[in-house]
């Protein structure tokens, strides 16, 4: 594949992932045909900043708004359930929430890359 379609691809998604995952990921999608490369411009990944934000907002409405997004229903529902943890989840999840999202996109790339080998 050109290379420029890949530092293309990385340079427009870089904020979906680690800057540790950077490498790797290039290395993933360097040998792609360009049929299979259209299946990664197609993936839904999950903005970082985004989860912050509904993060922040858990503690006006502890909803879990931030564990939904990024598909972690069963955590969002257990930290629904209990309030956020009587709040101290939700405050952790200011600090972890952004690189949580960020493994998300990784695993989300790499099932792509697997299921479209």
């Amino acid at each position: 594949m050109d290379t420029s379609k890949v530092d293309l691809f990385l340079m427009t998604n870089a904020k979906y992932f680690e800057s540790h995952q950077i490498p790797a990921i290039k290395g993933m999608i360097q040998d792609l045909d360009d049929d299979k490369f259209i299946v990664l411009q197609t993936l839904n990944l999950k903005d970082p900043t985004v989860a912050l934000i509904l993060s922040l907002l858990n503690i006006i409405v502890p909803f879990s708004f931030d564990r939904f997004f990024i598909g972690d229903i069963g955590l969002g529902i257990i930290k629904l359930l209990t309030c956020g943890g009587l709040f101290i989840w939700i405050i952790v999840d200011w600090f972890i929430i952004m690189e949580r999202t960020r493994q998300v996109n990784f695993e989300t790339l790499q099932r792509a890359l697997m299921y479209n080998a």
